[in-house]
């Protein structure tokens, strides 16, 4: 892989699911690292989470090591990207939540992962244009 900023912000999303997996393990409710930091969840559910998050982390290293993988990792971050926003405008959400309580602070969070899959997408879209033209 030529492209070192699609590389680097691929580590740099490994990294990130290293750090969500670690608050999911250890029930450590930030925004950011825990969507619906808020909402009511038991310890087993974030422990799964967690364990599944490690996928994630494998995904988003192996991209940033071999380009052959980078349209798996923005295929699941995409579909990640769609599911939370189905959570978001969920019946499921809204019974859990407090009456009047806003869901911005989740459709900030996710508005925030959809803008970092933009920016993979247009790394990967330029990095392959620039192999395309080099022929390979």
């Amino acid at each position: 892989m030529n492209s070192q900023p699609l590389r680097y912000s691929l580590l740099a999303g490994a990294a990130y699911f290293v750090c969500m997996a670690i608050a999911h393990f250890f029930g450590i409710k930030q925004p950011l690292l825990f969507v619906y930091y808020d909402t009511p969840f038991h310890a087993y559910q974030d422990k799964i989470i967690s364990f599944a998050v490690v996928a994630y982390v494998a995904l988003f290293w192996c991209a940033a090591r071999e380009w052959s993988v980078v349209p798996a990792a923005l295929f699941v971050l995409g579909v990640t990207v769609a599911g939370l926003s189905a959570v978001n405008v969920s019946d499921a959400l809204a019974e859990v939540l407090q009456p009047g309580q806003s869901t911005w602070p989740y459709w900030a969070q996710v508005g925030a992962i959809a803008a970092y899959w933009v920016w993979l997408l247009v790394l990967f879209v330029r990095q392959r244009s620039v192999a395309d033209l080099d022929g390979r």
